[in-house]
Order: C-alpha cells, then sequence, then structure tokens
C-alpha cells in the first residue's frame, strides 16, 4: 500500500493562514445618523454634503434625521419631544437594527444623548461622535437680528428662561445654564438636568446605557463663539455660583460623582477630546478623516488613536461677526450652517 504523502510546508502555511484571519477580529463599518444644530435642516447643502462625504468615506450608510420641517421645530420644540421623535424614527429603521453610530451637531448633541439614554427599545449605539455639543449647557442663547424668529426669541428670553411657557416654546432654553441661577435651573430646566443625572433621585438606567457606548468623541472648536463656554462641549464648565474659573470636565461634580458614566468610561479609555481651530462647526475635510471616519466603525478590533487634547493645530481667521455667524447658523442668509473647509 502506497504511504500518505505527507503534507507539503505550502498546505502548513495555508492553514495557519486561515487560521489567523478566523481568529482576528475585524472592524467594519456601521450605519450612522446626523442630527443637526439649531435652525438647520437635512435638506441643506451643508448637511447633506457633510453627510455624502462620511458616507462615501466610511463605505456604510449615513441618514439625516429630520424632526418636523427642521428649522422652526428646531427652535420651538421642546428638546424631549424632539428626542421622542428620533427614538421612534430609529426604531422604524430596519437598517439599524444591528446597531448605528451618531454624529450629532451642536444643538444635536443633546437630542443625541436623549436618544442613548430615554430611548426605550432602541437600537444600540455604538459610537457618538459629537461636534460642538453643549453637554454640559451653556450659559448664553446667542442674539440672531432683527427677523421675525430672532424677535421672538429675544421676547421668550426676557419672560423668563425657566419659566413653563419658554420651556414649552424655546427649545434652547432646555440646556440654558446660568451658573449664578442654578436654584431655578434645576426647579424649571426641563431637559438638562435629566439628561445630565443632575436630578435629585439618580437614574441608573441613563447612566447604563450612555456608559455602553463603545467610544465618546467629543470634538471642540477652539474658536467657537457660540457656546458659553466653548469647553462645554467636553463636559467642561462653570462652578455652581460663579462664571469663573472654567472647570475641565474631571473637576466638575458630574464626572467625580459619575452621574452617567462619564468618568468610568474616560478610565476605561473610551472617551476622546478633540480639539479642531475654528469657529462652531467649522470643520474641514481633514480634520472629518482624521477625529470622525475612524469611529464610524464596529470596534471589534482594538483599533486606537493617539490624541493629544492640548494641541493647537493653526488658527482660523476671524470671517464674520457672531451676529452674522449665528444668522448663518440658523438658515437667515445663505445657508451655511456647517462650514466644511476643502483642502
Amino acid at each position: 500500500m502506497a504511504a500518505e504523502a505527507s503534507p507539503s510546508p505550502l498546505s502548513f502555511f495555508f492553514i495557519i493562514l486561515v487560521t489567523v484571519f478566523a481568529l482576528t477580529p475585524i472592524a467594519h463599518s456601521i450605519p450612522f445618523i446626523v442630527l443637526h444644530g439649531l435652525g438647520d435642516k437635512c435638506t441643506n447643502r451643508g448637511i447633506t454634503h457633510f453627510t455624502e462625504l462620511l458616507g462615501n468615506w466610511s463605505g456604510s450608510q449615513g441618514y439625516c434625521i429630520e424632526i418636523g420641517d427642521g428649522t422652526w421645530d428646531s427652535w420651538i420644540m421642546p428638546l424631549m419631544e424632539q428626542t421622542a421623535i428620533v427614538c421612534e424614527k430609529v426604531k422604524e429603521m430596519t437598517e439599524l437594527i444591528e446597531g448605528y453610530s451618531i454624529i450629532g451637531l451642536s444643538q444635536g448633541n443633546v437630542i443625541a444623548r436623549g436618544v442613548i439614554e430615554f430611548c426605550d427599545g432602541g437600537p444600540p449605539v455604538k459610537n457618538f461622535v459629537s461636534l460642538g455639543g453643549p453637554h454640559a449647557g451653556t450659559a448664553s442663547v446667542p442674539l440672531c437680528g432683527s427677523s421675525f424668529i430672532c424677535i421672538l426669541v429675544d421676547n421668550l428670553i426676557k419672560s423668563g428662561i425657566y419659566s413653563n411657557y419658554v420651556q414649552e416654546h424655546l427649545a434652547p432654553s432646555g440646556y440654558l445654564k446660568i451658573p449664578t441661577d442654578i436654584t431655578n435651573y434645576m426647579e424649571g430646566c426641563r431637559f438638562l438636568p435629566k439628561l445630565n443625572n443632575e436630578i435629585t433621585n439618580k437614574n441608573s438606567t441613563y447612566k447604563e446605557r450612555f456608559s455602553s457606548l463603545q467610544n465618546l468623541v467629543l470634538i471642540m472648536f477652539e474658536h467657537d463663539t457660540i457656546l458659553i463656554p466653548k469647553e462645554t462641549s467636553w463636559f467642561g464648565y462653570y462652578p455652581d455660583g460663579s462664571f469663573s474659573p472654567i472647570l475641565p470636565a474631571n473637576k466638575t461634580e458630574l464626572y467625580i460623582k459619575d452621574w452617567i458614566g462619564l468618568k468610568a468610561m474616560d478610565e476605561a479609555g473610551k472617551v476622546k477630546f478633540f480639539s479642531v481651530p475654528g469657529n462652531h462647526l467649522a470643520i474641514s475635510r481633514t480634520d472629518m478623516k482624521t477625529y470622525i471616519l475612524p469611529y464610524l466603525e464596529d470596534q471589534a478590533s482594538n483599533r486606537t488613536m493617539i490624541m493629544d487634547s492640548s494641541s493647537r493645530r493653526g488658527s482660523m481667521s476671524s470671517s464674520s461677526s457672531i451676529r452674522n455667524f449665528f444668522m448663518e447658523l440658523v438658515g437667515l442668509t445663505k445657508y451655511r450652517p456647517l462650514q466644511l473647509t476643502v483642502d
């Protein structure tokens, strides 16, 4: 009887190669949604271009989720109602059933966090990328000119930002946090105290859901004149009772007492603090590729990115006044609510 042929070295190499590939976790792109900011809408040029670029680069499908008519409802619809609408929409999207990422722009970030923390029965959120989000609040609602909507906003602010009427009719009032008026903030503000688990009876579910993220990417704009202070993009804020100093995130009570799991996530390496040059939502393609694109993946592999959150990589010259920039932001001039710098 003929002797059995011994496996060739090439066969052994093939077996080892197949085994290695079988055991190596592979990161793959997953769908993502975009939640736009105040006064914007999904059909605006900046938002569609932003979503398309990231979709093309990542190879995954991106969806801008609209709330009502976009521009108007982003101003007047209470944030809890806006959150509920997005919650129902993502639950209806079969494309997201295995999980998805969220990219939040400005006000869209607090709605995104509301979906993560409050949405019962929704698909799992894998990664959350935040651009210029008022996570710890903002100490000012910028005035935007003389148009009808700006006059309405001005009158609402003057009538008492924490009154029931304003909370029901002005969305930004839900995350306006005046550090010298904390008592009224805690009693009257209807969204941010709940979102940040500042409430007396802490909700462990909010913390558990937020902590389940694979990555939390916080992008701050170095010359942001819309968020007061800009460090709120990193969960930094003023101490209660004073407008100074600006506390870094890890010196705030929210972080130290870990109300939403931010400290635990940070210690586990799941929080990325990035800063980019430019005003509010002014981001270049290079920075999109560097700080957003890597996190449009299901992190099955241990992909890491080196970060220097104290770096200052250039500056952007001032182009328009705060008033004109804000008018652009809310679509009251030729819209460019999201400024993309083409390299």
